[in-house]
């Protein structure tokens, strides 16, 4: 596949169209590129983010992990807003400090009912991962 469905512009319209709550409190991601089977979003750094001890929560990253790896999915199919997700897994490799962090969203498989990927996230000053996550999606059939 050497082209994207939807430009990050339409992508980017679509998620705030149909999950307006990942804003609730505030703008704290960001979906920066798309690109075929690819995404990259970031997440600011942002005290609700954060655990006991001062560094990024697991819940944040695995919503960073899933909300990019869905956003490669609609830039390669278009606006499928019920596609879901089936499974997610994640490696936590690296305690982040009190940082936003950044996700490079690669689909690994894009079949006509499921979608496979994989994310790494990394501070954004950083090449080290802090966190590896794979996930898998169910597409919805064209009706």
């Amino acid at each position: 596949m050497a082209e994207t469905a939807m430009t990050l512009e339409e992508t980017l319209a679509f998620l705030d169209a149909a999950f307006p709550q990942m804003h609730h409190g505030g703008r704290t991601y960001h979906l920066v590129a798309v690109g075929p089977l690819r995404a990259t979003m970031r997440m600011d750094h942002h005290a609700r983010h954060l655990r006991p001890g001062g560094t990024v929560s697991g819940p944040a990253m695995m919503a960073l992990a899933d909300y990019a790896l869905y956003a490669a999915i609609l830039a390669s199919i278009g606006p499928v807003a019920l596609a879901v997700t089936t499974n997610l897994s994640f490696n936590f490799l690296r305690k982040p400090g009190p940082t936003g962090l950044v996700a490079e969203a690669r689909l690994l498989k894009l079949g006509r009912r499921l979608a496979v990927g994989e994310v790494a996230l990394t501070a954004p000053d950083s090449e080290d991962l802090v966190c590896h996550a794979t996930g898998t999606y169910s597409i919805p059939p064209e009706r």
